[in-house]
C-alpha cells in the first residue's frame, strides 16, 4: 500500500490522542477498586486494560489514512499488547512500566547495531525526510541512540523509585517534552550537514 497524506492533525490526534486519553482516564479512576470476577482491579490496570484496544484502534486508522505504519510503530504497538496484556492479566502494573524501558533499550540497541555497521537506520527509518550527509546521518543517530538509552533509564529511576501518578505524569508529558528538546538541540548539527536543495 502506497504512503497517502492524512487529513491535517488527524495523524497528530491518532498519535497522542490515545496516551492522553490514558491520562485522563487515570486521573478520573486512579483511587477506585474496581471488583471483576471476584478479583480486585485498581483503577491503573482498568485503565489499562482500556487503553491497549484504543491504541489498537488508532494505530489502525492511522495506518488506513497513511498507508504504512513505520517500524517503531509497529515494535511499540506489540509491546504494548505485550506488557499491558501481562499487567492486565497478572493484575501487576508494574510490567505496563517496564514498556517504555523496553522500548527505548530496543530502538537503541537497534540504532547501535547500525552504527557498528556504518550504517544509520535512523535515515532509513525517517525515509529522507531530512536531505542529510551521511556524516550528518550518523552523528545524529549515535545522539538518538544515547537518548534513547537515557530515556529508558530514566524511566526505570521513575516507576521504581515513585508513585505511580508520578510516573504516569512523566510518561504522559516528561518523555515527549525531552524528545522534542533534544531534537531542536540538533538544529546546529542538522543545518550544517543538511544537502543543498540543487544537489539533494
Amino acid at each position: 500500500m502506497t504512503s497517502k497524506t492524512p487529513p491535517k492533525g488527524l495523524k497528530t490526534i491518532l498519535e497522542f490522542g490515545p496516551v492522553l486519553g490514558f491520562f485522563a482516564a487515570y486521573l478520573l479512576l486512579k483511587d477506585r477498586i474496581f471488583t471483576i470476577g471476584g478479583t480486585e482491579y485498581a483503577g491503573f490496570i482498568v485503565v489499562t486494560a482500556g487503553f491497549i484496544p484504543v491504541f489498537l484502534l488508532a494505530t489502525g486508522v492511522l495506518w488506513k489514512v497513511t498507508g504504512r505504519l513505520s517500524p517503531m510503530q509497529i515494535v511499540t504497538a506489540v509491546l504494548i499488547v505485550v506488557f499491558g496484556g501481562l499487567s492486565v492479566w497478572l493484575n501487576d502494573e508494574r510490567f505496563f512500566k517496564m514498556k517504555p524501558t523496553l522500548i527505548y533499550s530496543l530502538f537503541g540497541l537497534a540504532l547501535a547495531i547500525g552504527l557498528m555497521r556504518g550504517e544509520s537506520w535512523l535515515e532509513k527509518v525517517m525515509e529522507g525526510l531530512m536531505p542529510l550527509e551521511h556524516e550528518g546521518w550518523l552523528i545524529l543517530t549515535r545522539r538518538v541512540m544515547w537518548m534513547f538509552f537515557g530515556l529508558a533509564l530514566a524511566n526505570e529511576v521513575v516507576w521504581r523509585l515513585m508513585e505511580t501518578e508520578t510516573w504516569v505524569y512523566f510518561k504522559t508529558f516528561g518523555l515527549p517534552v525531552v524528545i522534542m528538546a533534544f531534537f531542536m538541540t540538533q538544529a546546529r548539527l542538522i543545518e550544517r550537514y543538511t544537502i543543498p536543495e540543487d544537489k539533494a
